[in-house]
């Protein structure tokens, strides 16, 4: 349960400061753990944000809608399920981007 603290607000950051908050954690932290989180967060943010634009772009054609309620609802539910396992102790990867950075 060390560094519960900075992984919540890797975490939380997703509302408030999406990019510049794990840039800076990871700046700061010595913690290998911490700083695995922070990359995880930032390019999961950076994904969501090409295709809820690409989703954004493809609704002229309609096939875009479904897809950007769907990445819009994961943008805010996976921080949260990231929340509650830093709270917990648990170990939490990022989907799409947790097999990117190992």
């Amino acid at each position: 349960m060390q560094n519960t603290g900075l992984k919540v607000l890797v975490h939380a950051s997703a509302f408030f400061a999406p990019f510049l908050v794990p840039i800076f954690v990871y700046l700061i932290t010595y913690d290998q753990e911490v700083k695995k989180l922070s990359i995880q967060a930032l390019l999961f943010q950076i994904a969501m944000g090409v295709l809820i634009f690409i989703s954004s772009l493809l609704t002229v054609i309609l096939i875009g809608i479904p897809m950007l309620i769907v990445f819009g609802i994961m943008t805010v539910i996976v921080p949260i399920l990231g929340i509650i396992r830093a709270l917990n102790g648990d170990r939490f990867d990022y989907p799409i981007v947790g097999s990117w950075y190992q």
